[in-house]
């Protein structure tokens, strides 16, 4: 934790901005005065000098953040396709397929238009399930995708990414509720143990209603950019949703996966 700090406070753009600015500053007032009490034209045109530094200064910054904020973007829409397209697709092949309402499929995603993706979205924000059973095998599936979480977590730090990181805490401190109570109660339903809490139950809801939403925002993403990549993923996850699914893999959470290795190269 202590070198978390060292390290942010090292990286400070407010810190670092200060020290380059204030030294500019008090150098213009100084040719100012100068220039004031000498009555010495010479000394009015060099104060300009720090004044457009400063401009300078600010300019490129603005350039460099634009093009960083690109750069992650673009980083972060290839993170998306990966985890989408492999590492998270027998969890969101079995969420939707756990819904009562809304009865959304991988057929109807893929033939829908951006009108009926922008509904289906409207629709999922308050999801009912099946059964508890159903739920229960959604929440299998997130713990064992805890590798995934983690290694998002990861990018989200390296990236200052609050919003995606706040997610993937969330996220992780679910899985690590579920990996308790399974080790204490290894014959029992987690989802059984929390219907009977519903601060519980709003947690587990939240989570299998995000995941979702976060599905449908990305299809319409694609739908708009990337209607090429849309239709390859959709037909990918039609095809598997049409076969029969294997049971959850855990991974091994010593190893690193290709998408941590992706997390720490990206």
């Amino acid at each position: 934790m202590n070198e978390l700090r060292e390290s942010s406070a090292e990286k400070s753009p407010y810190r670092t901005r200060l020290w380059f600015v204030i030294p500019l500053l008090a150098l213009c007032a100084l040719f100012l005065y100068l220039a004031q009490i000498t009555q010495f034209g010479f000394f009015s045109d060099v104060a300009t000098i720090p004044l457009e530094m400063i401009v300078g200064a600010i300019l490129v910054e603005g350039y460099v953040a634009r093009k960083e904020q690109q750069k992650r973007a673009r980083q972060l829409m290839f993170i998306k396709s990966f985890i989408f397209r492999s590492e998270l697709r027998n969890l969101y092949l079995v969420n939707f397929s756990a819904l009562a309402e809304p009865a959304i499929t991988m057929s109807m995603i893929r033939r829908a238009d951006l009108a009926r993706l922008r509904q289906f979205r409207r629709s999922a924000s308050e999801p009912r399930y099946r059964s508890p059973e159903a739920m229960e095998n959604v929440i299998t599936e997130y713990v064992a995708a805890y590798p995934v979480f983690y290694g998002f977590m990861e990018w989200a730090i390296a990236n200052d990414s609050d919003r995606i990181l706040s997610e993937m805490v969330f996220v992780l401190h679910f899985i690590q509720d579920v990996k308790v109570f399974k080790q204490q109660y290894p014959d029992q339903l987690f989802i059984h143990q929390n219907a009977q809490y519903p601060q519980s139950m709003g947690k587990v809801m939240r989570l299998l209603g995000t995941g979702i939403v976060k599905f449908l925002d990305y299809v319409i993403e694609l739908k708009l950019q990337q209607p090429t990549t849309f239709d390859d993923l959709l037909a990918d996850y039609e095809a598997s949703s049409l076969a029969p699914l294997p049971p959850p893999q855990p991974r091994a959470e010593s190893g690193r996966s290709l998408f941590q290795a992706l997390m720490k190269n990206s």
